[in-house]
């Protein structure tokens, strides 16, 4: 198998979006496709990024040729992530369905990124609308933060009761980070049978990419065969350590 199939940015000098989860990826010896949405020099948070949007027709064609290629038929997951441009997620959505008519079994994880608090939506509305109409319907699991949870179902997101409440009617199973438990931060999995919080101490700074790593290890604790309590557990510790630089406590507790 070719291992996952990534549509979502690649950042050169930064740890953030699919550049930095196919390198994770590759440390885990899992094999992944990066089709690049933006080639950016560096993450826009810290000023002009350099680069650009990756031209529709380009992204269209790269596509094509890893069609061509025979890979939709090989990977095991898909992960979509950060679009520029409403015309990519329509792309992606193809793509999705292509895979999956060439790879049943492939999971298709949607990370809908889309903004946080508080900067609030910081991608085009057109690219929130198209991600919320083509690719949430499409995903076997969705991984939001709490804002772009509230934002995709317009319910409050506060606390995690609120999130698995809202977590619900998205209609299939969700990750949803940066949930605020107390003093503490947490991610929910809220599966179809079964709700699971993992929460730890705040660190004083969470850098940019945090999402992106919990997104793939998630994943590939999930290929790697793990239930996802265990899969949950594993990635929020991961994180937790990669942010604080040492081991953390994480708390994993069941959710009614």
């Amino acid at each position: 198998m070719s291992g996952v199939l990534i549509l979502s940015s690649h950042v050169a000098s930064s740890e953030v979006g699919g550049g930095y989860q196919r390198a994770v990826l590759g440390a885990l010896e899992i094999e992944s496709i990066l089709v690049p949405t933006v080639l950016f020099g560096r993450h826009p948070g810290l000023g002009p990024p350099g680069g650009g949007a990756t031209p529709l027709a380009i992204f269209e064609g790269m596509l094509e040729g890893v069609a061509a290629d025979g890979a939709l038929g090989r990977v095991e997951a898909v992960i979509a992530g950060y679009f520029a441009d409403p015309g990519q997620v329509l792309a992606a959505a193809r793509t999705i369905d292509a895979v999956r008519a060439a790879s049943p079994n492939a999971l298709i994880l949607v990370d809908p990124i889309l903004g946080d608090d508080p900067k609030g939506l910081y991608v085009k509305p057109a690219v929130a609308e198209a991600i919320a109409a083509e690719l949430t319907p499409r995903a076997d699991i969705l991984t939001p933060n709490a804002w772009e949870l509230a934002y995709l179902t317009d319910l409050p997101v506060a606390s995690p009761a609120e999130a698995l409440a809202a977590a619900r009617t998205l209609g299939k199973p969700a990750l949803v980070s940066s949930l605020t438990v107390g003093r503490s931060i947490g991610v929910l999995w809220a599966g179809p049978r079964e709700a699971w919080l993992a929460s730890h101490k705040r660190a004083p700074f969470a850098p940019n990419g945090t999402g992106d790593l919990l997104t793939c290890l998630f994943l590939a604790a999930v290929l790697g065969g793990a239930a996802e309590p265990d899969a949950l557990e594993t990635a929020v510790s991961d994180v937790a350590a990669k942010i604080m630089g040492r081991d953390v406590a994480v708390a994993l507790e069941a959710l009614a």
